[in-house]
């Protein structure tokens, strides 16, 4: 394949963990609502150290694991977010910003 024809998979790789990440935080906020009903705490290390526990056991790589698991804290760090928010932000609402424009702004 030519680096066009990889870039077009690149795309369209794109697109499914952009539709996957956004039902992952559609199940945030409902797992955010839950807590807040009976009163858990929305950070819940146990948790997260089974989730990193599972990608791990789950990559068959190219990425080493610890590279998956440094992907997952952002992603997990997000959700949280999003749990505590207890909003989902609609296509389009808001620009994002890049990781390090976030991290000039903080």
């Amino acid at each position: 394949m030519e680096i066009a024809d990889w870039r077009k998979k690149i795309d369209e790789l794109d697109r499914h963990l952009v539709e996957l990440l956004s039902e992952r935080a559609r199940a945030a906020v409902e797992i955010g609502r839950l807590k807040r009903n009976t009163n858990l705490p929305i950070y819940e290390p146990e948790r997260e150290r089974i989730v990193f526990d599972n990608v791990q056991k789950m990559n068959q790589g190219p990425l080493p694991g610890k590279d998956l698991v440094r992907i997952f804290e952002r992603i997990m760090d997000v959700m949280r977010n999003v749990q505590k928010e207890g909003i989902g932000v609609k296509a389009g609402e808001a620009k994002a910003e890049t990781e390090l424009d976030s991290e000039v702004n903080d």
